[in-house]
């Protein structure tokens, strides 16, 4: 399970002093000797944030990811100087409901623009189970006609699939794993990105365009790619893969409120190997950032393969492309092998 380490309110204003008391010699006068040569100073709170800055940003931004590459964004934990570069950022761009330890620290940064980009989309409750195709009841409608037994797996299952999805009203913040939903995130960026630094705006707006093209072409390729196969449902260790499932027609079933380091209980084993066998489910998937044990033990015991599919939180040596288009791509080949496209 992926455990977020929350920081108490307190010990984040404490940071955010220490923070500012560290950084206030040399920030402030490197912004004032222009030491980023004049760019607008970004920070984004992890990898999906990171990349629309950069690509949207061009070369008119310098950006700074709160999340090093390789570090699970649910444990983050801030430096002093971490909190102390957010109230010095001319714009942060971020996901509530991922990272507590930045949602407090941003709410006490003072900073002018800061974008959340569950602000500029739609988010919604995913359990462990998710299906669907067009957002809304058509999900529950595809679960039945498949046979789930999917209130009781849902409510037994749907509590610990690895994070607290969001606090408010347990909305899942996965948007970035919809290319639709992420083309709607981009959009209020570039938007957000002219109104910060008006002169640049044309490039901005050119520069989103271009992405949104990209994102558009993903989503073609995700839903001609998964249009006809042997299988709906693919089973994963990291719960995150919801918008993904409903976007195309899909049906995750997650390993949930089991950690990633810990053996699954014999009850969900059992659970995953009659779903697998009614489904013709062929693979455990899990996740580049994560231990592949649970989905190693899983598989041995109920039959199934293992494969990776990525949950885009970070970009590591590990992950197959470089950027989030080619780790997307990946995730489609994977998923094409393993629900048997036709």
């Amino acid at each position: 399970m992926n455990v977020r380490r929350l920081i108490p309110a307190t010990a984040v204003a404490g940071a955010v002093a220490l923070g500012l008391t560290a950084l206030s010699a040399c920030s402030t006068s490197d912004a004032a000797d222009g030491g980023d040569g004049g760019k607008l100073k970004v920070t984004a709170s992890f990898y999906p944030m990171q990349f629309l800055a950069e690509r949207i940003g061009g070369e008119h931004v310098a950006v700074t990811s709160l999340t090093k590459p390789g570090v699970e964004p649910h444990d983050l934990e801030l430096t002093p100087r971490q909190i102390g570069s957010i109230s010095e950022s001319d714009y942060v761009l971020y996901l509530k409901g991922i990272q507590p330890a930045v949602d407090d620290a941003i709410k006490q940064s003072g900073v002018k623009n800061t974008v959340d980009a569950a602000t500029l989309t739609t988010l919604e409750n995913h359990g462990s189970e998710v299906s669907g195709h067009d957002h809304g009841h058509e999900g529950e409608e595809h679960a039945d006609e498949h046979g789930h037994e999917g209130e009781e797996a849902h409510e037994e299952h749907s509590e610990g699939d690895g994070h607290n999805h969001g606090e408010e009203g347990g909305a899942d913040p996965h948007i970035w794993l919809d290319p639709v939903k992420y083309a709607e995130v981009a959009k209020g960026v570039g938007k957000s990105l002219e109104k910060a630094d008006p002169d640049h705006a044309a490039d901005y707006e050119k520069n989103t365009e271009t992405l949104v093209a990209e994102l558009d072409k993903l989503n073609t390729a995700y839903e001609s790619g998964l249009k006809n196969t042997a299988t709906k449902t693919f089973i994963t260790t990291h719960s995150a893969f919801g918008y993904l499932a409903e976007r195309y027609g899909l049906t995750q079933q997650g390993i949930a409120g089991i950690d990633p380091e810990a053996e699954p209980s014999p009850a969900r084993i059992q659970e995953i190997h009659t779903i697998a066998e009614k489904e013709k489910a062929t693979t455990v998937f899990f996740e580049t950032l994560a231990s592949d044990r649970t989905a190693k033990t899983l598989a041995k015991d109920t039959g199934l393969k293992t494969g990776v599919l990525d949950p885009l939180e970070g970009i590591t040596g590990k992950s197959r492309g470089a950027d989030y288009i080619e780790v997307m791509e990946s995730n489609l080949t994977a998923l094409q092998k393993a629900l048997g496209a036709k």
